[in-house]
C-alpha cells in the first residue's frame, strides 16, 4: 500500500454565522409597524376634527406647492394660512341670542314680561297718556332698553337745557323704578343730547347728558331701585343720535335705562389688567 493511500483525509468545516442575515431585519419590521401606527393615529385625529381642518388637510395633499407658498401651518388652531378668519375681529364676539342657550332664552323672556308689566303700570298713570309717544321699550343684545326722549313742541322729562326733572313727569321714572327694583339685574343709565348746543363751553352737551342721566339715577334710587343696582351712569353728549340722519332732532335728547342680562353683566365686570409702562 502506497504512502498516499495511508494519508488520512482531513475535512475542514467552515462555521457559518446566521446572525449576519437576520441581525437588522427586526428593525425594518419595527419601523414599518411604527409607520403604520402613526398613520392610524393621524387618521383617527383627522376624523375628530372640524370640516375646516379636514378641508385644509385635503387642500395640502391636492396642492402642496400652493400650501407652502401661502403658509406653513394652516390646519391647527391659531395658524394664519389655510383656515380663513373673519376680517372684522368684533364679528367673532357674539351677542347673547335667544337660541344660544336655555339660560339666555329664559332671561330674555323674563325681561320681555317685565317690559309688559312696566307698560301695564305706566298705563295706570294719567301722565302716561301725554308721554306715551316719548317712551320706548326695546329688547337688545344687552338686555331691556327703556328710552325716554324729549319732544319738539314741549319738554317731556327735563327743563330745556337743564338736568332738572319736570315734576309732572317724574312719576314715569318712579313707576319704572318700582318695577325694576324687583329684579336682580343691574342697570346702566345713559344720557344723550342732540347736535344743538356747544361741546366747548363750561357746560357743554357732555355735562348736560351726564347730569341728566345722574338726575334719573338719583330719583330712581329713592323710588324703588336697590342699593348698588345701578352699575354705570354714562354721558354720551351728541355722539350717538337715535335719529342718525337728523342729528338736531329733539328725539335725540333722551335718557336710556338698560336692564342688563345677567350673563352680559359678567362681561362688563371683567377688567383687563395691562402691563405697567411707567416705572415707579
Amino acid at each position: 500500500m502506497s504512502e498516499n493511500e495511508l494519508q488520512p483525509i482531513i475535512v475542514r468545516r467552515k462555521k457559518v454565522s446566521h446572525a449576519g442575515h437576520h441581525s437588522g431585519s427586526w428593525k425594518v419590521a419595527f419601523a414599518d409597524f411604527m409607520t403604520a401606527m402613526m398613520a392610524f393615529f393621524l387618521v383617527m385625529w383627522l376624523v375628530g376634527q372640524s370640516d375646516q381642518v379636514k378641508e385644509a388637510v385635503a387642500g395640502y395633499f391636492r396642492d402642496p406647492g400652493k400650501y407652502q407658498k401661502q403658509g406653513k401651518s394652516g390646519v391647527l388652531q391659531g395658524s394664519d394660512a389655510m383656515i380663513k378668519m373673519p376680517n372684522d375681529p368684533s364679528s367673532m364676539v357674539k351677542a347673547p341670542q335667544k337660541n344660544e342657550s336655555t339660560g339666555a332664552k329664559d332671561e330674555s323672556e323674563k325681561l320681555a314680561l317685565v317690559a309688559k308689566e312696566i307698560l301695564a303700570e305706566l298705563e295706570k298713570q294719567a301722565e302716561f297718556e301725554r308721554l306715551k309717544k316719548n317712551i320706548k321699550l326695546q329688547m337688545t343684545s344687552e338686555g331691556l332698553r327703556i328710552i325716554l326722549n324729549e319732544s319738539e313742541d314741549s319738554p317731556a322729562f327735563f327743563e330745556p337745557g337743564s338736568a332738572k326733572l319736570l315734576q309732572k313727569s317724574a312719576i314715569i321714572l318712579v313707576t319704572i323704578a318700582r318695577e325694576l327694583g324687583k329684579l336682580e339685574n343691574r342697570i346702566v343709565i345713559e344720557g344723550h343730547t342732540d347736535k344743538s348746543g356747544s361741546n366747548d363751553g363750561e357746560y357743554s352737551n357732555w355735562e348736560l347728558s351726564a347730569d341728566r342721566a345722574n338726575s334719573a339715577r338719583q330719583l330712581m334710587e329713592v323710588s324703588g331701585l336697590e342699593k348698588g343696582q345701578v352699575r354705570e351712569v354714562r354721558g354720551y353728549a351728541d355722539r350717538f343720535p337715535m335719529i342718525a340722519d337728523q342729528p338736531q332732532d329733539s328725539r335725540n335728547r333722551r335718557v336710556s335705562l338698560i336692564v342688563l342680562y345677567q350673563a352680559r353683566e359678567k362681561m362688563y365686570d371683567q377688567i383687563e389688567v395691562g402691563q405697567e409702562l411707567v416705572s415707579q
